[in-house]
């Protein structure tokens, strides 16, 4: 895909390495999904990195620092990966969706690489009858490969294989060196200027309180309250 709703990194990773690391991540205890609204079934995640440092942080919000937590510190793989990435890391998890379940229609307001953000998948375990579909769009995801997907898109994942969905889940900031990994994997720089700003509207805003009050976690409230104050003017 040459746009910037997705594109596959021209990156990829080992899969006997990746299972290796995930087998030390199952012996653990994974959390069920905090936003049970958002989907039907079974899915689970730990983290690597958290804002706490704990493996059962799971909430992928804004935090004034991440740190690894001992998960990650045992498993190498997982570690060489981050690190060969250079730039700065917010949450990262291992997600795993189990057959027969869904994740509904819905969007992450404000994760899109046009925002100075961005999420990426690489797929550990999967299934040809898993479809992850981001603006309408079918994503192609194998094993290996390292996926961004403007993740502000209404987007949805339908698991009717037999296998588990397994994916490492990272969160990142913008800077140079990602444009030019993303320019390499035909990121359309042009479509973005044209696509709004490089900011939300208001509107937008808005939809990313209401969601954050809606989590009802008590570790956004200070970005609630920078997103309020970011309404003035507006």
């Amino acid at each position: 895909m040459t746009n910037t709703s997705a594109c596959c990194l021209p990156v990829q990773f080992r899969p006997a390495d990746l299972l290796d690391d995930l087998a030390k991540a199952l012996r653990l205890n994974w959390n069920t999904h905090y936003n049970t609204k958002d989907y039907a079934g079974t899915w689970t995640s730990i983290s690597l990195i958290s804002a706490s440092g704990n493996e059962t942080d799971t909430f992928a919000l804004p935090a004034t620092q991440f740190i690894e937590t001992p998960l990650l510190l045992q498993c190498t793989y997982f570690k060489s990966i981050l690190d060969q990435f250079l730039f700065e890391k917010e949450s990262v998890r291992l997600m795993r969706l189990a057959p027969g379940s869904i994740i509904k229609p819905h969007r992450d307001l404000g994760l899109a690489y046009r925002f100075g953000n961005f999420r990426l998948h690489i797929p550990i375990t999967t299934d040809e009858q898993v479809q992850f579909i981001v603006a309408g769009k079918t994503l192609p995801m194998q094993i290996g490969e390292c996926w961004y997907a403007d993740f502000d898109a209404v987007h949805e994942v339908n698991h009717h294989g037999k296998n588990e969905r397994i994916h490492l889940v990272i969160d990142g900031i913008r800077n140079a060196w990602t444009d030019t990994l993303f320019a390499q994997a035909g990121y359309d720089f042009e479509a973005e200027k044209k696509h709004l700003n490089n900011a939300p509207d208001e509107k937008t805003i808005r939809l990313m309180i209401e969601e954050l009050e809606r989590q009802n976690n008590p570790n956004t409230a200070q970005l609630i309250q920078q997103l309020r104050s970011g309404l003035h003017g507006k």
